[in-house]
């Protein structure tokens, strides 16, 4: 484990809200990395967050595309979910609340009185374990593991959960979160939430940027961002991306003044289960990251919410300075029976995989 200067980090914290058991257990958070060539991954295991991603340009110029912190003690007050695995339920529950098999589970809210990302402790708040760690070689990787305690945050059931970073060929990272339900039947929904600026993580907005979209729908919300429970075509409006378009060319016609949306994937392969669910273009430094998954929605945002946010060496991150990718299942599904399920029962498992290429033109 290493700071970001190369100077070894170790902060010994004692584990909170966790079984009786780990409670008592001190674990290291630090930094990690796994590198293959000029490609480069750092991490940390509170959240089991992606703290930077190092690559070239058409030109071979290297640079960070993530936004993120420096210090440990910032993710740890971080409100933004930088690079966060997120979960037990990733995105929005309406009324912090929902009904499994006759009974009403309360959870925390910590948007309103809905719940964001598991609540107000959810597992981007919490330190994983690192289980295994190859920081170079053929095949670099990194798993990170955390089980997550019957009642915690109010969902119900034991979970153990893994998230396993792996560099597969050059330029390529797979992200496999694992999950499975111990004793009680519970919605699993996970999520990776890594603000990407392919320009650089300190080169301004996103807005010159174009993506492409491998979905015809959405799943329409309302103010408070909660899906209606509709499933609507995206054709003759803002949202449709679905031919590759400059982001800042439609974003003031979003009256949420930005996006954030969850896309309905239209099930265009892109090799074994995976399917298409991105394409992103920056044009000035050449970069394109190709995204593909075996999750049914997506949640395309346009870091609406960052406002002057202070990151990694002094840059200082405006409104639209990145934006998310987060493949997923539907928000808000438990409250949504029309809505693929994303309730695990006892003994199964949930998987989730992504598969980010990137390449330059």
């Amino acid at each position: 484990m290493f700071n970001r200067d190369g100077s070894m980090a170790k902060h010994m914290i004692l584990i909170g809200g966790v079984s009786s058991k780990e409670s008592k257990k001190k674990l290291d958070v630090g930094f990690y990395e796994i590198k293959k060539g000029d490609f480069s991954i750092k991490f940390t295991n509170w959240g089991a967050t992606i703290v930077s991603v190092i690559l070239p340009d058409k030109n071979g110029k290297l640079a960070d595309v993530v936004l993120g912190y420096d210090q440990i003690s910032t993710y740890m007050n971080d409100t933004t979910y930088f690079g966060a695995t997120v979960g037990r339920v990733a995105n929005r529950i309406a009324g912090a609340k929902f009904t499994l098999s006759g009974k009403t589970y309360k959870l925390s809210a910590n948007e309103g009185n809905n719940t964001l990302h598991g609540g107000a402790r959810g597992f981007s708040d919490v330190i994983w374990q690192v289980k295994k760690h190859q920081p170079g070689g053929q095949t670099p990787y990194i798993r990170f593991s955390y089980n997550s305690f019957d009642g915690e945050q109010g969902f119900p059931g034991d979970v153990k959960v893994s998230t396993t970073f792996k560099i597969l060929d050059e330029n390529k990272l797979s992200v496999t979160m694992k999950a499975k339900a111990i004793n009680k039947a519970t919605p699993i929904n996970l999520a990776n939430h890594a603000y990407w600026n392919l320009g650089g993580h300190n080169s301004g907005d996103i807005l010159s940027n174009s993506i492409q979209i491998f979905g015809s729908h959405i799943t329409p919300v309302d103010k408070a961002l909660i899906p209606t429970g509709e499933i609507a075509s995206v054709k003759g409006t803002p949202y449709d991306l679905t031919k590759s378009t400059t982001i800042g060319s439609k974003i003031n016609q979003i009256s949420t003044g930005g996006y954030d949306i969850n896309y309905v994937l239209d099930g265009e392969y892109c090799g074994g289960s995976l399917k298409k669910a991105a394409i992103v273009q920056d044009s000035k430094s050449g970069r394109v990251l190709e995204l593909c998954s075996n999750q049914p929605g997506l949640q395309f945002y346009t870091g609406n919410g960052i406002n002057n946010v202070q990151g990694k060496g002094g840059a200082v991150y405006p409104k639209y300075g990145a934006l998310c990718l987060e493949t997923q299942g539907f928000p808000d599904s438990v409250n949504h029976p029309n809505f693929p399920s994303q309730i695990v029962k006892p003994g199964k498992k949930y998987k989730h995989l992504m598969v980010l290429k990137f390449s330059t033109k």
